[in-house]
């Protein structure tokens, strides 16, 4: 793998909060209030744009209010999330460095550390992939990196291929155009196993505690259509799975969500330059 594609699995999952709107489902929009007084569900999928501090605080919010017994986050592994006993749960630089969040590229530990914090109790697992496991995805296939459970998440099965195209154009808009197009197909492959790892990553916490889960994660992933509700919908079909968004601009049509926010966008500077 060149240092390029490396560079582009890594800055891809920054740039979550971009997504195609083909297929919506029927959405709701809310305010910060309305995370309050979600309705009941086993799996609450917590969607967020990484960089912006105020998703995190919604997410921490509605954390609260849902009373989660799990948290599952895609920015720590397994491994990782083992490290985040119950004593350093009060103390966020010793927590920071436990999970090794630095190591990760992800924003801040103190964005992520108030959602910690609104459920002390509750057991906390990971989604994350080692990057190695990614980048084979990328050449090998979802499938064949995930091994045995593949098909519980419909791994083993190609896309239809509108859905193909649409996920395809995702990535291409993710990574400011910067993929040649014969990577586009492998990136897809490569978000279709990181949905499936957060997918099983719920599927233990709700062995282990019986929910109510939260799952904090990039709207991408959050998505209803093909995201890891949709693969939950396959893997616990006696569950029921809700899904949030949180987007930085009105949308023209209603996101794959069950709910939606519309907040303050973060400071930030291009996206796309350190594609250039």
């Amino acid at each position: 793998m060149t240092g390029a594609i490396g560079k582009a699995i890594l800055q891809g999952p920054l740039l979550a909060g971009l997504f195609v709107l083909a297929g919506a489902v029927q959405a709701e929009e809310i305010g910060p209030e309305g995370l309050d007084a979600l309705p009941p569900a086993d799996v609450v999928i917590l969607g967020e744009v990484h960089d912006n501090p105020g998703h995190h605080l919604n997410q921490a919010r509605a954390v609260t209010a849902m009373a989660a017994r799990a948290l599952v986050f895609e920015m720590i592994g397994p491994e990782a999330a083992l490290r985040a006993v119950p004593d350093l749960r009060g103390h966020p630089a010793a927590l920071g460095a436990a999970l090794e969040w630095e190591a990760g590229g992800w924003p801040h530990f103190s964005y992520y550390y108030r959602i910690f914090a609104a459920a002390p109790g509750a057991a906390i697992f990971g989604g994350a992939l080692p990057q190695d496991a990614v980048r084979d995805a990328v050449s090998d296939g979802a499938a064949r990196v995930m091994g045995p459970g593949a098909a519980l998440f419909g791994l083993d099965r190609p896309l239809d291929p509108a859905e193909q195209a649409a996920r395809e154009a995702l990535q291409d808009e993710a990574h400011c155009g910067a993929l040649p197009g014969t990577m586009l197909a492998g990136m897809v492959e490569a978000q279709r196993l990181r949905d499936a790892a957060l997918a099983r990553a719920v599927v233990a916490a709700m062995a282990e505690t019986g929910g109510p889960v939260a799952v904090i994660t990039g709207n991408g992933h959050a998505r209803k259509d093909w995201g890891v509700p949709a693969l939950l919908a396959r893997a616990l079909p006696g569950a029921t799975i809700l899904s949030v968004g949180q987007l930085e601009a009105a949308p023209d049509v209603a996101p794959p969500h069950d709910f939606w926010l519309i907040t303050a966008p973060a400071e930030r500077a291009d996206p796309c330059a350190g594609f250039r």
